[in-house]
């Protein structure tokens, strides 16, 4: 396995490590008798996370995010480009944005609607990359999905963060407006996305 690759999977193995600190231990947990001896500490866990844990999620969401971009430029630059990892990259990035929005709204920071649009378009997006495999063809991320992905991360980055910078300055809830941004860029994209690679899944019909 080459180093964009490795590096790839490294973005997906940060996901379960982000979820661990954005997302608080739920108190069905925390209340189950069998697990009363460690109560205390489950309860201690889950202050540091309500009070911290979205600055840990935040700095380690940036890091996964930022990896895309390392790995496109040293596959390029290498001559290290493959069809898995222009199967995978994507993919990384479809669960490292879900895992994002999931957490944010079950902590009420996103809303629901907001969350299904953008999940739905790269559930889509991932059904179509699958029949294309099915018949022996790739379908590398375009630009618009590059650009897809830059305003998602910003939204979900300043949203983490509770909406710092932005936070000194002002009072308007910047977050909001970008993730607004993010969903409108998400369904173009996704337009976008279908309109150039659907003869990719039924050439013959087209």
């Amino acid at each position: 396995m080459n180093l964009p690759n490795k590096i790839t999977i490294s973005r997906i193995a940060l996901v379960p490590i982000f979820m661990i600190f954005v997302i608080p231990i739920p108190d069905a947990t925390v209340n189950l008798p069998m697990l009363s001896f460690l109560k205390n500490e489950m309860l201690s866990i889950n202050k540091f996370i309500n009070s911290y844990g979205n600055y840990v999620a935040a700095v380690l969401f940036i890091i996964a995010a930022s990896t895309d971009g390392v790995d496109g430029y040293i596959a390029r630059k290498r001559k290290l480009i493959t069809a898995f990892g222009k199967f995978l990259d994507p993919i990384a990035d479809k669960l490292l944005i879900t895992a994002a929005l999931i957490a944010l709204v079950q902590r009420d920071v996103v809303t629901g609607w907001a969350a299904m649009i953008i999940i739905s378009r790269e559930l889509l997006v991932t059904g179509m990359r699958l029949v294309a495999a099915g018949e022996g063809q790739v379908v590398a991320a375009n630009k618009s999905g590059k650009i897809k992905m830059v305003c998602q991360t910003v939204a979900v980055s300043v949203a983490l963060l509770n909406n710092f910078p932005f936070s000194l300055v002002t009072d308007i809830k910047i977050d909001a407006y970008l993730m607004l941004i993010a969903v409108i860029v998400t369904i173009y994209s996704g337009i976008d996305f279908f309109a150039k690679n659907i003869k990719v899944i039924k050439p013959d019909d087209m």
